[in-house]
This record gives C-alpha cells, sequence and structure tokens, in this order.
C-alpha cells in the first residue's frame, strides 16, 4: 500500500502529468482514500491483561495515552496499573486447588495443610490440650467437607507422658479424642508409625475394624495411668486424685478390651506393668489387623510356624523343658 502511494506521487509529479492545480486536487484525493482504508493490525491476544488494559483506556479516555509524560523510571503504559508488578516473586507462587499447577496467589500453605488436604491427620507429639484441639478441629473439619471418605490417622505419640514416663497431660485428653473419633460417621483407618503408647495405643486399637495399620518395627505398649506429681498437695487430695487414676485406668481396660476382643482381666492383667507390642505382637493381641510390610505380608503368612519346622525336622518337644 505504501509503495502504491509512492507510486501515484511519483507519477502525479512527472513531466505529462496536468497542471500543478490539478495535481494538487488529485494527490489530496489519493491521500484522504488512502487514510479511509483501515491498516491491518497483528492479532492480539485477548486474555493479555497488559494489552486489554491499554485498550479500556483508549476506549474510555485517549487523552490518557496520547499526552504521556516521560519518565525514565518505569517502562511505558505501565503505571496504568494500580500496582504495577512485571512478575510474581517466588512468595507468591502457589499450587492450585489440587497442588500440582503453580499460580502466583499467595504463600503455599504449611505441611499440616497439606497433610489435611489428603485426609491425613498426624498425631506426632504427646497428647496435651494444645494436640488435642488441633487433632479433634482436623476430624470435624474432614467430616464436615465429606462424611463419606475415610480419614487417614498417623500416630507417633507417648500418649499422655513423655517417653521418660512423666506425665504431661490428663488422661482426657486421650478420651477426648476418642470420643470424637467415635462420632464421626467416616471409616477411620489408623496407622502407627513410631511408637503408640498408653492412649495412643487405645486411638490405633479404635480405628475401623480391617483399616487398622502398623510399621514393621513400630512399637505399642499399654500401661496403667500415672498420678501426677502431687508437690504440696494436702493428703486429702492426694487420695481423691488417686481415685480419679484408678477410675481412668479401669475406663481405660474395658475400651481396650472392646477394641481388642480381649476380656478386661486379660488386659488388667498386661496392664500391671508396661506391656510392649512389636507389630507381630500387638496383631496376635488385637491391637493392628495388618502390618505394612510392602509386599512382604504374604511371604510372612506362607511362612511355617517354629513347632511346624520342629516336627518337619523330626524334633520332638519333651514336655517340661
Amino acid at each position: 500500500m505504501v509503495a502504491s502511494a509512492l507510486q501515484v506521487t511519483m507519477s502525479s509529479l512527472s513531466p505529462s502529468s496536468p497542471s500543478p492545480r490539478t495535481r494538487g486536487r488529485s494527490l489530496c484525493c489519493k491521500l484522504n482514500s488512502m487514510s479511509a482504508v483501515k491498516i491491518p493490525i497483528p492479532p492480539m491476544n485477548p486474555k493479555d491483561p497488559f494489552l486489554s488494559k491499554l485498550a479500556s483506556v483508549a476506549a474510555a479516555s485517549p487523552e490518557t495515552l496520547l499526552n504521556r509524560p516521560v519518565s525514565s523510571d518505569m517502562p511505558p503504559y505501565l503505571d496504568l496499573f494500580e500496582s504495577p508488578k512485571l512478575m510474581a516473586t517466588p512468595a507468591q507462587v502457589e499450587r492450585s486447588v489440587s497442588y500440582n499447577e503453580h499460580r502466583p496467589r499467595r504463600p503455599p500453605p504449611d505441611l499440616p495443610s497439606l497433610l489435611l488436604h489428603g485426609r491425613i491427620v498426624y498425631i506426632g507429639m504427646p497428647l496435651v490440650p494444645a494436640v488435642t484441639e488441633l487433632v479433634i478441629a482436623e476430624l470435624m473439619y474432614l467430616q464436615w467437607m465429606d462424611s463419606k471418605e475415610p480419614i487417614y490417622l498417623y500416630i507417633n505419640s507417648t500418649g499422655t507422658t513423655r517417653d521418660d514416663g512423666e506425665t504431661v497431660g490428663m488422661e482426657t485428653e486421650g478420651f477426648a479424642i476418642y470420643d470424637a473419633l467415635m462420632q464421626l460417621k467416616n471409616e477411620i483407618h489408623t496407622v502407627a508409625v513410631g511408637a503408640a503408647i498408653g492412649h495412643a495405643c487405645l486411638l490405633l486399637a479404635s480405628g475401623t475394624k480391617g483399616k487398622r495399620f502398623m510399621m514393621p518395627h513400630a512399637k505399642a505398649m499399654i500401661q496403667q495411668p500415672r498420678v501426677p506429681s502431687s508437690g504440696l498437695m494436702p493428703a486429702s487430695d492426694v487420695l481423691i486424685r488417686a481415685k480419679e487414676v484408678i477410675t481412668n485406668r479401669d475406663t481405660l481396660v474395658k475400651l481396650i478390651a472392646k477394641h481388642t476382643g480381649n476380656s478386661e482381666d486379660t488386659v488388667a492383667s498386661v496392664m500391671r506393668r508396661p506391656f510392649y507390642m512389636d507389630s507381630t505382637k500387638a496383631k496376635e493381641f488385637g491391637v493392628i489387623d495388618r502390618i505394612l510390610w510392602r509386599g512382604q505380608e504374604k511371604i510372612m503368612s506362607d511362612a511355617a510356624s517354629p513347632e511346624d519346622w520342629d516336627r518337619n525336622a523330626g524334633i520332638k518337644v519333651v514336655d517340661g523343658l
């Protein structure tokens, strides 16, 4: 189009052209016809926020784009945005709803929130009031989100005591989480990783039947509740607290017997002293249903018992030895 315009202009200035006035009139007509023709514009991405903003400003107030102040501190037209940003900072990059796509929205959530998104509740501390509050809140939230999907409870806790046996929480902390589990409509899949001692062992055994698991090298232990430090407490108050501990012990015995299938006398007998169980012993006692061997469970189940090995080897067991 530009070449044709130059060609028209050169032809109008040739010696065989008409008078200057006629040449001026024809040149003006040609230029007017050229201005009326729309010059093609490259296609614009309609989703481009920068170009869309420029188009909206040009449609509303063209003078804003025509009378631009010259500023070397900012790229041209970037000041049209209220908060111009050339690119998102790393702290503003977050994954999407499924946390697998980067989107510049806000900082990423913490690890417990990611676990909660996978319907996982992790108890990795003794059962103190702060832990109990968080666990119960997460259980209630997951049931509110979906009352049909299972909830996965991972346990690595020493219960209401520390690893040295010192009491750090009241027995009601464990009973509070247990009651919350019993009120849920969801299936509860419990998994022991590390240790499940005292009330933590009760929580492990209280999962849905057939959905109670244990890592191969995890430990479970049940024991009698301990009397907190009495300090300068009067003798009458010490007696009252001792009676409360006995009541909590009887309740713990009944609940463990209920979920393990053992009699209360059996549970009370083994709880007289700390009763440790590895994964195999915990399965025999009824605390769990399966050991997470990662493919080795069938091999272990097919292995012959020690008695069968002796019988097949021709070894006779002498009574009394």
